[in-house]
């Protein structure tokens, strides 16, 4: 004999659990990753656009994150740097690997690309391979700021590795990760 008792308890938890998910999943239960970059304005000016293609970015590893990603040029159009599904992009005009200069790199925070982000720490190594060369960046600095808040991107003096992916509640914030060459 089934407890009438138990079994209320268990339909009113189930209840309970799919209340939960639909407030806290965005319509259609996954966030559309294709979405998270590309309507935000991104300010892409003060960049250099007369890089060579021999020095930009190709790939990205990291170790320490299990991160190994090819790196693709994101063209600005109109106004938004390209964003990939399957790869990184390495924002056209940004800073370059041994140049002076601030080199944005960027990819969706889901599994097989910046995802593991969320774990990485002050001090990891990041290495940056273009077609003839190889750079080791080392971290100094993680933060999460708001999609609005560009000056992350802006071009730099120095040579730093800005890495830029969604974090937050539905993808409301970004993850900022800097680090500069060693």
């Amino acid at each position: 004999m089934v407890n009438n008792n138990n079994s209320s308890r268990l339909i009113f938890g189930l209840a309970l659990v799919i209340l939960g998910l639909l407030l806290i999943l965005p319509r259609g239960g996954v966030v559309n990753q294709s979405e998270t970059f590309a309507n935000e304005p991104i300010k892409v000016e003060g960049f250099n656009f007369e890089e060579r293609e021999e020095i930009i970015p190709k790939r990205i590893i990291i170790p320490d994150l299990a991160i190994d990603l090819i790196v693709n040029k994101a063209y600005v159009k109109n106004g938004y740097w390209e964003v990939f599904p399957d790869s990184a992009g390495w924002g056209e005009g940004s800073g370059i690997p041994g140049h002076p200069g601030n080199q944005v790199i960027f990819a969706h925070a889901k599994e097989g690309l910046f995802l593991p982000l969320h774990s990485i720490k002050v001090g990891t190594d990041i290495y940056i391979l273009t077609e003839d060369d190889w750079y080791l960046y080392k971290t100094f600095d993680i933060t999460e700021v708001l999609p609005s808040e560009t000056n992350v991107i802006a071009p730099t003096e120095d040579e730093i590795l800005t890495l830029y992916t969604c974090s937050g509640f539905q993808d409301s914030k970004r993850l900022i990760v800097a680090a500069k060459r060693i």
